[in-house]
């Protein structure tokens, strides 16, 4: 019994922070999980210049919007939730996510939570638990499931290593630079290829 466990940005949909960024013209939200493998050391810092900007959920919401999945994204979806079960496991928030899934489907999505004031100000965020990604897939292979794991950045690298079989995908030369042995892919008909070898 295989479940494929995908990450979101960077690999189904673009980064939304980095939408969000070009949107506002705060470089500085640029900065992502790509750059930063300490997740809640980026939030903080992410909610920080949010404040500083008086920006809040509404204006997120409202970059998220224009967002469309990566060309192919939903079609490579659709056909691997016809020959396996499919989970997509990520550090964004319900907040965020829910219009992207509508998008791509209505998928599983396990992810987290956003704590916003009344004002709709960003105070702070609610992990689903320690090591999202990793915990996610050690659970599944403990009630029999054999997991593949695919994602780009340093906090998808957990459930990669710990997967039957696991992907780079669209990853960044230095995270392929320092994990030379896993198999990095561009395209999704790659990605496809070698989950349908793995699964027959």
């Amino acid at each position: 019994m295989y479940i494929t466990c995908l990450d979101l940005e960077g690999v189904l949909v673009p980064e939304i922070w980095i939408a969000f960024a070009e949107a506002t013209g705060i470089p500085e939200l640029k900065k992502t999980t790509r750059d930063e493998p300490d997740y809640d050391k980026l939030m903080q810092y992410r909610i920080g210049i949010l404040k500083e900007h008086g920006l809040g959920l509404k204006e997120i919401q409202e970059t998220i919007a224009t967002i469309d999945p990566m060309p192919g994204a939903k079609e490579f979806l659709d056909e691997l939730r016809s020959i396996c079960q499919v989970i997509i496991i990520s550090d964004t928030f319900t907040q965020f996510a829910t219009p992207l899934m509508k998008k791509l489907g209505w998928p599983t999505i396990f992810c987290n939570s956003l704590e916003v004031a009344d004002n709709g100000e960003i105070t702070g965020f609610k992990m689903r638990i320690e090591q999202s990604k990793l915990t996610t897939v050690k659970a599944l292979q403990s009630i029999g499931f054999d997991t593949i794991a695919s994602g780009d950045s340093y906090n998808d690298l957990g459930m990669i290593q710990a997967s039957k079989a696991g992907f780079l995908f669209r990853s960044t030369d230095q995270i392929k630079a320092e994990y030379p042995k896993l198999p990095a892919f561009e395209s999704y008909d790659e990605l496809m290829a070698a989950i349908k070898a793995e699964i027959e």
